[in-house]
């Protein structure tokens, strides 16, 4: 084998000393090793549910891919989803088990999204607040809407576990079974507004950036239909930093000085961070029957990015009537 290549679990992993990609200030390697390591705890994540990735190669953009790359090895696993954006049936990876992490791996797929329904399930297994910060924002505004979301959550008889987004915000995950995929969406409406409403000056559901007023966006609507970055899989950005668990506790007494942060954790620190342990899964409440009120307020509110658009029809048309 060339310099940088070898083999593990039948997989050959070729070019490891490579950079990663422009900018990254990681190797391939870095990246084989982390996923390698965290294998037995993203897997679970992984299994059964359609995946899209985030790769990179040295030269070009990052890009997002869902269909499986030509000349995929036929242990792959797959299945056909209907894509939206491209109009016509693609063929997602079903990622099951470590051999498949790894080849995924040597593709340099560094972001693992998968959407909260698993094949042949209609319902969803969970719900998100993705907590998005103003650009520039201190990381302590985005840890004081996680608590607001967590009094929502709360007071709605839920609970949820919080990791980093491993970007710049924080996921709030919930547990779910018993609804179909409208009342999780619905419901996931509701809770953002419940936890907006508690510090209006703090946190806000404006989809359109401008109306945000620099506040944190309580982002409802990647549940439903939508996908989340899985706990442990790393993000496109310098240092290659990881979706961490982490823990109310931690939240609760944050503070500037030595609070935690979503670039803290990195595949370079991952391993030593949590060890052979799994924070992620021990974090989880059991699943959760939504309260029939949440889910019949969350049918009131109008998705957030529909409601966007025909703001945005209806303002264009009166800017060209005049009538703005």
């Amino acid at each position: 084998m060339a310099t940088g290549d070898e083999e593990r679990d039948g997989v050959r992993l070729s070019s490891l000393d490579s950079p990663l990609g422009d900018g990254l200030e990681v190797t391939k390697r870095d990246l084989v090793d982390h996923l390698d390591a965290f294998a037995d705890r993203l897997v679970p994540l992984l299994s059964g549910r359609p995946l899209t990735v985030k790769r990179v190669r040295p030269g070009a953009a990052p890009f997002i891919q869902r269909d499986v790359p030509k000349g995929a090895p036929e242990w792959v696993r797959t299945v056909p989803t209907w894509s939206d954006r491209a109009h016509r049936e693609v063929h997602q990876v079903l990622c099951e088990d470590r051999r498949t992490l790894l080849w995924l791996a040597n593709q340099r797929a560094v972001e693992l999204h998968v959407p909260f329904g698993r094949v042949g399930e209609e319902q969803p297994t969970g719900l998100v607040l993705d907590l998005d910060p103003p650009e520039a924002a201190d990381f302590g505004v985005v840890v004081a809407t996680a608590l607001l979301a967590r009094r929502a959550l709360a007071d709605a008889g839920l609970a949820g576990a919080v990791k980093t987004s491993g970007s710049t915000g924080l996921h709030v995950v919930v547990p779910v079974h018993g609804s179909p995929v409208e009342d999780v969406a619905a419901a996931t409406r509701a809770l953002a507004a419940r936890a907006a409403a508690l510090d209006p000056g703090v946190a806000t559901t404006a989809y359109v950036v401008a109306e945000r007023g620099g506040r944190v966006f309580v982002d409802s609507t990647r549940s439903g239909r939508g996908t989340i970055a899985v706990a442990y899989s790393p993000r496109v950005r310098p240092g290659l930093p990881v979706s961490a668990p982490v823990t109310w506790e931690d939240l609760a007494t944050w503070d500037d000085a030595s609070g935690v942060r979503p670039g803290d954790v990195t595949v370079a620190t991952a391993r030593e961070r949590f060890g052979d342990g799994d924070p992620w899964a021990a974090a989880q409440p059991e699943p959760q029957e939504l309260p029939a009120d949440l889910v019949a307020e969350g049918h009131t509110i109008p998705v957030a990015r529909v409601a966007a658009m025909h703001e945005g029809k209806r303002r264009a048309r009166a800017a060209r009537e005049g009538t703005a």
